[in-house]
């Protein structure tokens, strides 16, 4: 058995730390606590990130797994009582968290396995705008597959709702040859056209832009990828939907850090606590999202 390799790394504003296994290698920016890559060994890398990635302090970067929280995506499109816990006068898209850096609690080794833990100090003390004190932690453990629990312990002494996810981009070798079957049957809010509900009557397949949110999806979803003749596997816990996006043509366009062509080798599927799926926490209570992250041969 080889000792996995642990060494930092800097990419523009960005530091972090790179991880080596026998299974795989991982990249993590201390900014957002956010997964730049995750490549398993003998395999195109699993997690995608932009070739015009930005790196810069304070930006979230474009691919990987950014950190959602404590809202996802638009906050005026959250329930009211996450709306409600926020009083400032600019709400970001996603939450408060991709631009901080977070604090290394720990990197433990066992045999083969990586595990980095990761706090965000700052929302302890409450986040600008948003004045309430949680415990916000990402646990990352690197084995035969990726797993990331992200857990909310609320410090307060009163309730606190919150919605979030782990935005994950995944590399596909061709989003038109790529489906997701398991969201067959469920129903899901439709946000490109008036954010009405629909029903899925088969396995996903991509030909124009997607931006859904499936309603109580099955624990384990999969991209079904004929190109790479892989299965992606997602398997996730605390989770009640799941976003699904690809920005196609028009919308990459407009995204400055993806390259024209860049949408045609991602996909976006989201472990979510997203529009009723929300998390309220008592005094004292936590709650975790999590998701693990494997691929098998077709």
């Amino acid at each position: 058995m080889t000792k996995p390799l642990i060494d930092t790394f800097e990419r523009g504003a960005l530091s972090g730390w790179r991880i080596v296994t026998e299974h795989a290698e991982l990249l993590i920016a201390r900014q957002g606590a956010q997964v730049l890559g995750y490549q398993r060994n003998g395999e195109p890398p699993l997690l995608w990130l932009s070739d015009q990635a930005l790196f810069k302090a304070g930006k979230s970067v474009r691919g990987g797994v950014p950190v959602c929280w404590p809202w996802f995506g638009n906050l005026q499109r959250n329930p009211a009582a996450v709306q409600a816990e926020y009083h400032g006068s600019e709400a970001p898209a996603h939450g408060l968290v991709r631009g901080r850096d977070w604090t290394l609690l720990g990197i433990e080794e066992k045999g083969d396995a990586v595990s980095v833990k990761l706090s965000l100090p700052e929302a302890q003390q409450g986040l600008p705008g948003w004045p309430h004190r949680v415990e916000l932690t990402l646990l990352i453990e690197l084995g035969e597959s990726l797993r990331m629990t992200l857990t909310s312990r609320n410090l307060d002494d009163h309730p606190l709702t919150l919605s979030q996810a782990l935005h994950s981009y995944f590399a596909v070798s061709d989003v038109h040859q790529v489906q997701v079957p398991e969201v067959a049957g469920l129903e899901y809010v439709e946000t490109l056209e008036g954010w009405t509900q629909r029903h899925q009557a088969g396995a996903l397949t991509f030909n124009g832009e997607t931006d859904r949110i499936y309603l109580q999806p099955p624990t384990r979803l999969s991209i079904v990828d004929l190109g790479h003749r892989r299965r992606i596997t997602l398997d996730t816990q605390g989770s009640r939907s799941a976003v699904i996006w690809n920005p196609w043509t028009e919308r990459a366009a407009e995204l400055p850090d993806m390259a024209a062509e860049g949408w045609q080798g991602m996909l976006c599927i989201e472990t979510a606590n997203a529009w009723d799926d929300i998390v309220t926490l008592a005094p004292g209570a936590s709650h975790s999202l999590a998701v693990t992250l494997a691929s098998e041969p077709l």
